[in-house]
């Protein structure tokens, strides 16, 4: 989608993970609008906090942060503190963050900053907004959070708009930070989230599209239906699980009594398939739900409350939800993938399929799709390295002030890499599937999966001699996400 076709409205409560995957995918000015009313919420908030921090200790107002707690800036410059700190947490290493994410990122701080629990100057939030407005991008820096708060990429973003920073194109006009301004911006999560978000939303769509591969297996395998029945599945009604098994049935025309299949029970490829993609499609809901809370969320430390005028310290930068949702969500998946490449070796075997192995047509010795096993088993590994939980560490930092982490940002970052694998896994199975179904001259007229088969035709090289397979793989990637809407 271009940027600029649908305007995303800001209130602080109301942003749905959908708008921030639309900011992701803008390469220039972003369409949006900011409530007044959250605009008005937002400066009581900034103005509360000034008044507290003349009148009692605030947390990185009056004071230092992490384990400088305890020491008093009263008195200070009030933009020469903020500006120090930002400063020092703008420390950040590795690569460039990736320009969507960035996007993204500023995209759900400028929502949660119109919660209007930070306390941050009016000149600050405008001055976010403007920037996306522009299309303009900082210098952001993927390594330097662990679930605790994203502080250096928002460091880095908040000195960009103080004008100390690089913008990487379209820079703003700077603005003044003050002392409140510094912790109040890097009191988030929101790069975390942001690729926590992305990945989500490729999770849910990969997974949408492996019930229209598993049904082109399905029926290159010959399978049998009674897998997928209703009375089955309702004798243990996860809601998951019922969701795949009637997913499966609508996509096989399983209406009435369907025909019974070749064997009294298949694989577990394809028998246990509603059974191991159910808790994956449960994980992936809750993921979400757990991110819509989380964008929309005043996570700051401290929270300026206007409706009890007062500053509370907690610890909301502390994203156990999202780490433990992104574990869960992963290992979930990652049986799913399993089931894939089991599939794919059956697609291979002519027991299942009464095709020649490895679905050749050449002289004798042709090795057909052969080489998929392995490019698949290779995804695999990779995804079994990406699934492994994050939560199970934690980290001691400022001292021992900050004696637990929840790597939120990791889970998130292996959750894009468990996306790339299982979509090689669904590319390698569909490839394989396609051309069984081909050679078998399947016939699959009016039903769901015959509609998958022929998006999926379309692109895929219908020559079945040996030669690379690089480019099917490629374009049968591609096409999964047209198969998630069949």
């Amino acid at each position: 989608m271009r940027s600029g076709e649908i305007t995303i409205r800001l209130d602080g409560h109301t942003l749905r993970c959908a708008d921030v995957a639309m900011a992701a995918a803008a390469t220039g000015p972003v369409a949006l609008e900011m409530s007044p009313y959250a605009l008005r919420t937002a400066e009581q908030s900034w103005r509360l906090a000034e008044d507290l921090s003349c009148r009692r200790t605030v947390y990185g107002r009056t004071t230092g942060v992490g384990a400088n707690k305890d020491d008093t800036v009263r008195g200070e410059g009030s933009t020469e503190h903020g500006l120090r700190l930002l400063r020092s947490h703008a420390g950040a290493g590795g690569d460039r963050m990736p320009d969507g994410q960035v996007t993204a990122m500023m995209l759900i701080r400028l929502n949660q900053l119109l919660a209007g629990h930070s306390g941050i100057s009016p000149a600050l939030i405008t001055a976010l907004g403007d920037a996306l407005r522009a299309g303009s991008l900082p210098l952001v820096h993927r390594l330097g959070a662990i679930g605790t708060g994203d502080l250096t990429p928002l460091a880095e973003t908040a000195l960009a708009l103080a004008g100390e920073h690089t913008w990487l194109r379209n820079p703003v006009p700077a603005v003044p930070v003050h002392a409140g301004d510094a912790l109040a911006f890097m009191s988030s999560n929101a790069a975390t989230l942001a690729e926590a978000t992305l990945a989500a939303l490729r999770l849910d769509t990969l997974t949408k599209a492996s019930h229209a591969v598993v049904a082109l297996s399905y029926v290159a395998l010959g399978g049998n239906p009674e897998a997928y029945a209703t009375p089955v599945h309702e004798a243990r009604p996860h809601p998951g699980q019922i969701a795949c098994a009637a997913e499966m049935r609508r996509m096989l025309g399983m209406e009435g009594t369907p025909a019974p299949g070749r064997r009294i029970q298949d694989p577990f490829g394809l028998r246990a398939f509603p059974q191991v993609q159910g808790p994956a499609l449960d994980s992936v809901r809750y993921l979400r739900e757990v991110l819509a809370v989380e964008i929309n969320a005043g996570t700051e430390n401290p929270m300026i409350s206007t409706a009890h005028g007062d500053a509370y310290h907690h610890a909301h930068f502390h994203t156990a939800y999202v780490a433990s949702a992104l574990d869960q969500a992963r290992a979930t998946v990652h049986q799913v993938a399993e089931l894939s490449a089991a599939r794919l070796g059956d697609l291979v075997e002519p027991e299942f399929t009464g095709l020649r192995p490895f679905l050749a047509a050449g002289p004798a010795g042709s090795s057909g799709v052969m080489i998929l096993e392995y490019v698949a088993h290779d995804a695999l590994t990779e995804l079994r390295q990406a699934a492994l939980p994050v939560t199970l560490g934690t980290a001691v930092v400022s001292r021992g002030l900050e004696d637990h982490a929840s790597f939120s940002t990791q889970a998130a970052r292996a959750a894009t890499a468990a996306c790339a694998a299982y979509q090689q896994l669904l590319a390698c199975e569909l490839v394989a599937a396609v051309r069984a179904l081909r050679m078998q001259q399947a016939d699959l007229a009016g039903l769901p999966a015959g509609t998958a088969y022929q998006r999926a035709a379309e692109v895929l090289d219908p020559d079945p001699a040996d030669r690379p397979l690089t480019a099917d793989i490629t374009r049968a990637a591609e096409v999964l996400d047209s198969l998630a809407t069949v």
